[in-house]
């Protein structure tokens, strides 16, 4: 297991961190760091031996926050915001369909397993619609739960 980032690499957190419990001073769920934030790695270690976890001091905020490496990028790699991310509840905006057969109605929620941000066409999303399989779907093609986007 090798670390992606070095000691001192400007890094970019990918979706919003809030509290687990383990941030002292503020609620457990809270909201610490917006995605996009950008931060340097100041030390990792390990979880359960098999996760690398990156200490990250982001300046702006001013606090030391751990990261699980796929909530990383490094800060030059491009940044390509997103409306929703992993865990949201969503909608579909239109029916839904594979090979012409719709598969999701419209109106239907769901909840986002996975961000895309390097798909054809811009950001998608993998959502899981309680059906037997994940559809893989543009990010205009859905709204979100009556939530802030910003807040979620």
């Amino acid at each position: 297991m090798l670390p992606a980032f070095e000691y001192g690499a400007q890094v970019r957190v990918l979706r919003n961190v809030r509290n687990d419990g383990t941030f002292p001073g503020y609620a457990t769920g809270a909201l610490l760091l917006r995605r996009g934030s950008v931060g340097f790695v100041r030390d990792l270690g390990t979880f359960l031996q098999d996760q690398i976890i990156y200490s990250v001091h982001f300046l702006e905020q001013d606090r030391v926050v751990g990261c699980r490496e796929e909530e990383l990028q490094l800060a030059s790699d491009p940044w390509i915001p997103s409306r929703f991310e992993f865990r949201d509840r969503v909608r579909a905006r239109i029916p839904l369909g594979i090979q012409g057969r719709v598969v999701v109605e419209r109106g239907t929620e769901g909840e986002v397993l996975k961000v895309v941000r390097d798909a054809p066409g811009g950001v998608a999303y993998q959502v899981w619609f309680n059906g037997p399989n994940a559809l893989q779907v543009p990010e205009s093609a859905l709204d979100g739960q009556g939530m802030d986007d910003d807040e979620s």
